[in-house]
C-alpha cells in the first residue's frame, strides 16, 4: 500500500517536472524566436534604407534646381537617421561598426545643414556637388556589400541569434556569414577618404567620445565590486559576478552583479574603469504596495544624489509607474539648466529605496562650461513663439540641437487649446530649435465591456 503511494507520488512528481521543464523551454524558445524576428527585420529594413538612400542622393544630384535640393536632401537626413536606429537594433556591440555609422553621421550632416540653409542666396558649391558625387558612389558600395550579406542570409537560412552566441562565447568561430559580411561593410567604408568631404565638412566628422570627461585613476576589479556594494547595498550573503567590458573602445566599464537569493534580490550595475562612476544600476525585486507619496520619493531621490556628490541638479520631471517613482534631474549654472546633463533616478513607494539610477548622460557631457550671455532679450524670444501659444514660463537653457550641438535657448512653457508645449528658442539667433508637446495624465478607463 506505502509502496504504491510512494510510487504515485513520484510519478506525479516527474510528470509534473516534465511539464514544468517543457513549458520553461517553450518560454526560452518564444524569447528567443521573439529577439530573432526583431534582428531581422532590423537587418532588413537597415538594407532597405541603404537602398532609399542611395536612391535618394543619386536623385539629388540629376534634379535641374539647386533650390529644388532642400527637400530631396532633408529625406537624406531622415533616412540616415533610420539607418543608425537600425543598427542600434542589431547584436554588433562586439563587432567594429563605428566607420560605417560615422559614413551616416556624415552623410546625415551634410544633407542637414545644406537643407536647412537658403539655397538660392547660397546655393551648393562645385566642391559641395563633388561631395555629393563621392556619397551617391559610396552608398551604391556599401548598398552592395549590404545585398550580399542579405542574399547569404535568406539562402542559407542564417539566424542573427548565432551571430549574438558567436559574439558573446569565447574561442567561437570566426567565420560566421553574417560577421565577415559586416566586416567587409566596414572595410569598404574604411577606404573611403574623410577628405571627400571637403574641407567645410572635417568639423561633421561623428566623434566617439563617449565619457571624455571623466577624472581619476583607473579601478580594477575588487575595486569596482566595493563600488557596486556600497551603490546597491546587497545583503550580507549574496553571489558576486564582475566581467570586464569595451575592449577596443576608447572607454572601459566593468558589470557587476549581485545576486541575493535569500531576499530575492538581484542587482546589476556598469561602472567606469576610470574614476569608478556607476554609468548604470538596477536593483530586481517586487514592490507590492505604496507608502510614501511621490513628492516623498523625490526627497529620497535628492538625498541620495547629495550623498554621492552629485551637486547642482535641479528635478526637472517626476513620473508615477506602478509603485514606482520615476525622476529626471538636470544640471544647473547660474540659473541656467543644462539639459544634456541628465541623472534618471527610480525609487521603490514601499520604503523610499533607490532601485534604479543611469547617470550615462551626465558622465557624457558634464564638465566645466562656460555659459555666454543672451544675445537675444527673453521678450525678442518670446516674438518668435507662436502667438496663439500663451506663455506661463520661461527660463534659460542648454539643450542639444539636431545636430548634437550645445546651443543656449529661451526655454518657454506654453498652452495651446488643451496641451502644453515647452518651445526652445534660440538665445543667439532666434531660431526656433524644439518643440517639445508635454504628455497629459493619460484617462483611465474602468468597467469597459
Amino acid at each position: 500500500m506505502l509502496r504504491g503511494i510512494l510510487i504515485t507520488i513520484l510519478t506525479i512528481g516527474i510528470a509534473g517536472t516534465a511539464v514544468w521543464g517543457y513549458q520553461e523551454h517553450q518560454e526560452k524558445n518564444a524569447i528567443l524566436q521573439n529577439a530573432e524576428n526583431n534582428y531581422q527585420r532590423a537587418f532588413h529594413d537597415l538594407t532597405f534604407q541603404m537602398d532609399l538612400l542611395n536612391d535618394k542622393i543619386g536623385t539629388s544630384l540629376a534634379m535641374s534646381s539647386r533650390s529644388s535640393l532642400s527637400p530631396a536632401l532633408a529625406e537624406v537626413w531622415k533616412i540616415t537617421s533610420t539607418a543608425h536606429s537600425d543598427v542600434g537594433q542589431l547584436p554588433l556591440t562586439l563587432v567594429p561598426f563605428n566607420k560605417t555609422e560615422e559614413f551616416l553621421a556624415n552623410v546625415g550632416n551634410f544633407a542637414y545643414k545644406t537643407a536647412i540653409r537658403d539655397l538660392d542666396d547660397e546655393p551648393l558649391t562645385n566642391e559641395e556637388y563633388e561631395t555629393l558625387q563621392s556619397l551617391y558612389e559610396e552608398s551604391a558600395k556599401i548598398q552592395n556589400d549590404l545585398r550580399k550579406v542579405q542574399h547569404m542570409v535568406l539562402k542559407n537560412h542564417l539566424t542573427w541569434m548565432d551571430v549574438e552566441l558567436a559574439l558573446a562565447t569565447e574561442g567561437a568561430p570566426a567565420d560566421n556569414t553574417i560577421i565577415d559580411g559586416f566586416k567587409t561593410v566596414e572595410k569598404t567604408v574604411e577606404s573611403y577618404s574623410e577628405t571627400k568631404f571637403g574641407a567645410g565638412m572635417v568639423s561633421l566628422k561623428k566623434k566617439d567620445e563617449n565619457f571624455k570627461y571623466l577624472k581619476g585613476k583607473e579601478i580594477d576589479q575588487n575595486e569596482a565590486l566595493e563600488i557596486a556594494k556600497k551603490w546597491a547595498s546587497p545583503g550580507d550573503r549574496v553571489e558576486e559576478r564582475i566581467t570586464e567590458n569595451g575592449e577596443g573602445s576608447n572607454y572601459g566599464f566593468f558589470s557587476v552583479d549581485l545576486e541575493d537569493k535569500k531576499n530575492k534580490v538581484h542587482s546589476t550595475m556598469d561602472i567606469t574603469k576610470k574614476g569608478g562612476y556607476p554609468i548604470w544600476f538596477l536593483v530586481s525585486r517586487d514592490v507590492d504596495k505604496q507608502s510614501i507619496s511621490l513628492n516623498e520619493a523625490s526627497e529620497k531621490a535628492i538625498q541620495f544624489l547629495k550623498e554621492h556628490d552629485f551637486e547642482d541638479l535641479d528635478l526637472f520631471e517626476s513620473a508615477q509607474y506602478d509603485n514606482m517613482g520615476v525622476f529626471t534631474f538636470v544640471g544647473t549654472k547660474d540659473d541656467v539648466r543644462i539639459y544634456p546633463d541628465a541623472i534618471r533616478v527610480k525609487v521603490a513607494l514601499d520604503n523610499g529605496d533607490v532601485i534604479g539610477f543611469s547617470a550615462a548622460d551626465y558622465l557624457k557631457s558634464h564638465h566645466e562650461r562656460e555659459v555666454a550671455e543672451p544675445v537675444l532679450t527673453a521678450s525678442d524670444a518670446k516674438k518668435k513663439v507662436n502667438p496663439n501659444v500663451e506663455i506661463m514660463e520661461e527660463r534659460l537653457g542648454v539643450i542639444l540641437n539636431d545636430l548634437s550641438e550645445e546651443v543656449l535657448c529661451h526655454e518657454f512653457i506654453g498652452v495651446l487649446g488643451n496641451d502644453t508645449y515647452r518651445i526652445y528658442i534660440n538665445a543667439e539667433n532666434g531660431v526656433e530649435e524644439k518643440v517639445e508637446k508635454l504628455h497629459n495624465a493619460e484617462q483611465i478607463y474602468e468597467d469597459v465591456v
